[in-house]
């Protein structure tokens, strides 16, 4: 008899066991699961800048880079309206946009979409601007200066530069005009601002 008894705890323990083991894989392979998208991103920094937007430009989520190295993140972008969105990861000196499109709730990456845009990178040594800007695609790009008065941003300098993969500018301020200026840069369909103390 306490064989008997022994041997129904031991079926009732591995029986537990197994309906435990099968709650956990069904877990573990819901649908919500499957859903998911993975993104992996190599060479991040810590506190750079991952966001999703719509075609509109819409932010629809954001994030920091917590930690540098590998980042690697499942999302359910099934759940999104049909259209195209991308992903936008703002670094250092560079934007790289990792566009994608959700139909009937299946993801599409378009590889061959993915772009990089080099930021401008601006530099002030005694009176002079130094802008350095790298467009590989050779696309147009706008320089303007703006004094701020007390009036507002009065338009000081203007450049329109094309077919240029490597731009490098100086520009050198008379003593007499040091100020504040904002620099914007149009490239590539971004705008870079920049507040400089002469």
């Amino acid at each position: 008899m306490k064989k008997v008894i022994k041997k129904s705890i031991a079926l009732i323990i591995m029986f537990t066991t197994l309906l435990g083991y099968a709650n956990e894989s069904k877990v573990m392979t819901s649908k919500k699961e499957y859903k998911k998208t993975s993104l992996t991103l190599n060479g991040v920094k810590e506190g750079q800048k991952l966001v999703i937007k719509d075609q509109n430009g819409l932010t629809l989520y954001k994030e920091l880079i917590k930690e540098s190295g590998t980042y690697y993140k499942g999302f359910d972008l099934t759940s999104l309206p049909d259209g195209k969105y991308y992903f936008e990861l703002d670094k250092d000196f560079e934007i790289k946009t990792i566009p994608f499109k959700v139909k009937s709730n299946s993801v599409v990456f378009e590889k061959e979409e993915e772009v990089s845009v080099f930021k401008p990178i601006i530099r002030v040594k005694d009176n002079r601007i130094l802008i350095s800007k790298l467009s590989l695609e050779l696309k147009p790009t706008e320089i303007k200066f703006y004094e701020m008065t007390s009036e507002g941003a009065k338009l000081v300098h203007s450049e329109s530069i094309e077919n240029t993969k490597i731009i490098e500018r100086i520009y050198r301020i008379a003593e007499k005009y040091k100020s504040t200026y904002k620099i914007v840069i149009k490239s590539e369909g971004r705008e870079f601002v920049e507040y400089i103390n002469i």
